[in-house]
């Protein structure tokens, strides 16, 4: 019982931080309906300027992503405007190629400039734990899981209780009647690119303490997002938290109960059984259209 408490604990940790990692991919899409294949290259990107700011600095990585979110969200905004705006009405394909031609760029500037070597971060909590009676938690993972949190926190009052929230899921239920009053369909997908972007800013630096890391991890990172907001149902913030947590606990069950090399295998065996009774994702609304 003792193993399985610590292995639930330890997924719903790992889950938190999953969440914050997809909830920028499956904004960008609900309000864009953009496939954002270089989310995973951001967060990479972010966890090398982590690294290097915690190497040269001795900066707290986890706390550096009070430098990495301003300058994610900057990067989201400019790569929208220069970029992503250009292919704006056009089919998802172009979406997608386009993003994994940002990604590559991103991966061959890691490579050149930091060398294709595994990295991580170390802080001096890494290898410290709280006890809760029989439960040990990784002070690493519980700090990322607590960022998380906050984080995500916020982008919930942000979406929901604030002017910009609403003129971006305006956009994103009905463009035609936000256009009507006033919110420019334009400025509003180059704000909700630039805010999935800058949650990157925080789930890179998480990455950084907790996985090691090189330039072309970025695959495995967004086959996983990919994953999370599949299941949970593409665009909803909802679905990548169930999703996100699914994955975690798929992980360290796995690990506890059987071999680490077999938990992502797991996730996707319940990404296909979910798809089977629900094309939709677990919260994702069936989409009609309709044939002139």
């Amino acid at each position: 019982m003792a193993h399985l408490i610590q292995a639930v604990t330890l997924g719903l940790l790992i889950g938190g931080v999953y969440a914050l990692m997809a909830s920028g991919l499956t904004l960008i899409f609900g309000v864009m309906r953009i496939i954002n294949v270089a989310q995973g290259a951001f967060l990479v990107l972010v966890a090398m300027v982590t690294w290097w700011l915690w190497n040269m600095t001795g900066i707290d990585p986890i706390l550096a992503s009070v430098i990495t979110t301003p300058m994610m969200f900057g990067l989201g905004w400019l790569a929208y405007r220069l970029l992503i705006s250009r292919i704006r009405g056009s089919s998802p394909s172009m979406s997608v190629l386009l993003t994994f031609g940002i990604a590559l760029v991103i991966e061959g500037v890691l490579n050149l400039t930091a060398g294709n070597k595994f990295k991580s971060a170390s802080p001096s909590y890494f290898e410290e734990s709280f006890r809760a009676g029989t439960v040990s938690l990784p002070k690493a993972q519980v700090y990322g899981f607590a960022a998380a949190m906050v984080v995500l926190a916020l982008l919930y009052y942000v979406l929901n209780r604030t002017w910009t929230g609403r003129a971006i899921r305006a956009a994103t239920q009905n463009p035609s009647g936000a256009a009507l009053v006033g919110v420019g369909a334009a400025g509003t997908a180059a704000l909700a690119f630039a805010i999935g972007s800058a949650t990157a800013g925080v789930g890179g630096s998480i990455l950084s303490v907790l996985y090691p890391f090189f330039p072309a991890s970025h695959y495995e990172w967004i086959s996983r997002l990919l994953g999370i907001v599949v299941l949970g149902g593409l665009g909803s913030l909802p679905g990548a938290l169930i999703g996100a947590v699914i994955l975690g606990l798929a992980e360290t069950l796995t690990a506890t109960y059987g071999s680490l090399g077999w938990s992502t295998l797991v996730f996707y065996v319940v990404i296909m059984a979910v798809l089977l009774v629900r094309p939709q994702g677990l919260i994702g609304a069936r989409l009609r259209e309709d044939a002139a």
